[in-house]
């Protein structure tokens, strides 16, 4: 019997590891790459202006609803096995997507295409918690980071040069050939090495989670283009009450999906409610100086996109080097320092104004991108270290759904809060990049645009004291204790 030894254990788990980051680098490409091809999406494909936002909503929506039930299916059936279901889902979701012709096929391919992603995401974690000693966890969520990085550098460069120079449909069929390599190469490298544990779906608690999201979200879109009404009220108040229904539910269901049982273990809540701020406070960012560099400097869509990557390139960087910190010191300094650092970007980009030298918003990309790299991996080290090895696919799956919950209602947000300041359609438009400003509205709407970053200053402020309230619990258990 030949017994392996410590180099080839490490090349088999530095393989694996560069699997599982093609796969994050693919679903954070499309976080991206459809910010800057919305316009003519909406154009090519006759979208109204309202609905467009649901072909970047609708992605996320669907990762939400269905990333803790998807892990709960890794932990079922095999996380590995999943993880590979969700690169074939993605590849042929991303087809579809290419070949949509109408409002409604776009809107239905990003949610197929969204189920893929949500099986890569949800699983990744798990796997990586499988392939890897827990001394070396967080090394690897930081270098996993770094495919999510690399990700959302890619979406921002190839989504700038297809709009450009090709047909939008290359931002989809792109995903093909390299999610077939990354599939084959999972195939070979990825094996399941977790103990499978029965579990049951929560159907019903998808459901309910789903509408009241969709009521709430589609209010929050509608009043950012129409005037207050009715509808928009009833929207609003029966997505809240039904998510209040979905709250009781959970309460008593056997497999709820939002598993209560979880948040037993010490750092857990503030861990995963730290996943839900930063994603609310942050996510809309991207959106918001996107809307400030094509609206009020009028940048091209492929200009904007420039300025923003120095900042994911020099946080690719910060990635491992947090994870190393987690493993070494726990997750509570490198993960609270990463949203206090977040907290200072937030107040440089709330500078800006109509001529604010652009080295402004590269140094505030850069501070952004630093903070995130640093808060991630941490972040995600502690709640994978903290979840019993049985619930690696839930505790992963319930990470991304935080994280998620708070990106989608950002980016609702980030709307609502732009058409405060000008005409509703005007700022809608400018959102999607179908519109810039005049000289007079720019200087009203970056005054907007002021406050939205303020609130995500208190919000961002908020999570990192939440993170740092870990230290106080360190000492309820031993595992609390390493995160």
């Amino acid at each position: 019997m030949t017994v392996p030894t410590d180099s080839g254990v490490r090349t088999r788990t530095g393989l694996a590891l560069v699997v599982i980051m093609i796969g994050v680098l693919m679903v954070a490409v499309d976080t991206t790459i459809v910010v800057l091809a919305l316009p003519v999406i909406q154009k090519s494909l006759h979208v109204a202006l309202s609905a467009v936002i649901w072909v970047i909503i609708g992605y996320l929506l669907t990762i939400t609803l269905v990333s803790a039930q998807v892990g709960r299916l890794g932990d079922m059936f095999g996380r590995v096995k999943m993880y590979e279901a969700g690169f074939l889902i993605f590849i042929v979701g991303s087809a579809l997507c290419a070949l949509a012709n109408n409002e409604a096929t776009i809107i239905g391919f990003r949610i197929v295409q969204g189920l893929g992603g949500s099986l890569v995401m949800a699983n990744s974690g798990a796997v990586i918690a499988d392939t890897f000693p827990p001394n070396r966890l967080g090394r690897a969520y930081g270098f996993n980071s770094v495919g999510y990085t690399v990700g959302a550098i890619l979406g921002i460069l190839l989504g700038g040069v297809i709009v450009t120079y090709l047909s939008w449909r290359w931002i989809f069929w792109v995903n093909v050939p390299l999610g077939i390599v990354a599939y084959l190469l999972a195939l070979r490298v990825l094996h399941d090495s977790g103990k499978r544990e029965k579990q049951r779906l929560d159907l019903a608690g998808m459901v309910f989670l789903g509408l009241g999201l969709f009521g709430v979200l589609w209010g929050i879109t509608k009043l950012s283009t129409d005037p207050f009404s009715a509808e928009i009220l009833t929207y609003l108040v029966g997505g809240l009450l039904v998510l209040v229904v979905f709250v009781v539910v959970e309460r008593h269901r056997v497999a709820p999906m939002v598993n209560l049982a979880i948040f037993k273990i010490p750092t857990m809540t503030p861990t995963l409610t730290a996943a839900f701020l930063q994603g609310l406070a942050n996510y809309a960012v991207l959106f918001l100086v996107i809307m400030y560099l094509q609206g009020v400097r009028q940048y091209s869509p492929l200009g904007a996109s420039m300025l923003l990557v120095p900042g994911y390139v020099i946080g690719s960087f910060i990635g491992p080097w947090s994870g190393k910190l987690s493993d070494r010191f726990g997750a509570v300094i490198p993960a609270t320092l990463g949203l206090a650092i977040q907290v200072i970007a937030l107040i440089v980009y709330a500078q800006m104004g109509t001529g604010t030298a652009m080295w402004l918003v590269v140094a505030a990309s850069v501070i952004n991108g630093i903070g995130a790299s640093a808060f991630f991996p941490a972040n995600n080290s502690a709640v994978m270290k903290a979840a019993p090895r049985e619930m690696f696919g839930i505790a992963s799956g319930m990470l991304r759904t935080f994280s998620n919950v708070g990106m989608v209602f950002s980016f609702a947000v980030a709307i609502l809060v732009a058409a405060r300041s000008i005409p509703r359609n005007l700022a809608f438009a400018i959102f999607v990049g179908t519109t810039q400003l005049t000289s007079k509205l720019a200087a009203v709407f970056t005054s907007g645009l002021h406050s939205a970053f303020y609130a995500s200053v208190i919000i961002m402020a908020f999570a990192a004291l939440l993170s740092a309230t870990r230290v106080l619990r360190r000492g309820s258990s031993r595992t609390a204790a390493k995160n």
